[in-house]
């Protein structure tokens, strides 16, 4: 396979793209990561949440990390990390129009408010169900992608011969 280092303009078209993503943030020397439906726009990372570990935690320490993949097979996958900070944007006047645009772009997702309406512990908690809009200011990003490498391929020819000659379990007890 060949790995290749992706421009920022692809890593842009990839999240463009992609639906779920990973979010990590950290505290006290703890890392934590959850899965988020997210949109992007090109400049900020959009996700609504409810109220648990990771608002709590990125309330504390904005600085988060995002992660997104897509993997085809064992050498052809795609891999990016996004560097960022958390800005909540809580439902008051002067964060009413990012608060649109945020939800804008999720509701052009399919279940764009799920995982953070399923968890049991949210259907106990009727407080907790205050919904969270919040966006990631893009600081960094980097991508890489695998392709597939023709030269590794064995020749189907070749393989076809390699089986004849012997039984694949046999092939496979004498490897």
């Amino acid at each position: 396979m060949f790995i290749h280092e992706m421009t920022v303009d692809e890593c842009s078209g990839a999240l463009k793209k992609a639906r779920l993503g990973r979010l990590a943030c950290a505290q006290d020397n703890q890392p934590y990561i959850v899965p988020i439906n997210f949109a992007f726009d090109g400049t900020y990372i959009y996700g609504f949440t409810t109220l648990g570990q990771k608002i709590e935690w990125t309330r504390l320490n904005p600085l988060v990390c995002f992660e997104v993949d897509e993997v085809v097979s064992h050498n052809e996958w795609m891999s990016i990390v996004v560097f960022g900070r958390y800005e909540e944007l809580p439902d008051k006047p002067e964060y009413e129009k990012e608060r649109i645009r945020a939800h804008a772009y999720l509701q052009k997702r399919a279940m764009w408010w799920e995982p953070a309406y399923i968890s049991q512990e949210h259907r106990e908690q009727l407080h907790s169900l205050t919904p969270i809009f919040f966006r990631i200011h893009v600081e960094k990003m980097t991508g890489h992608r695998a392709t597939f490498d023709k030269c590794e391929a064995v020749p189907t020819s070749a393989l076809v011969a390699s089986l004849n000659k012997r039984g694949w379990l046999e092939k496979l007890l004498n490897h």
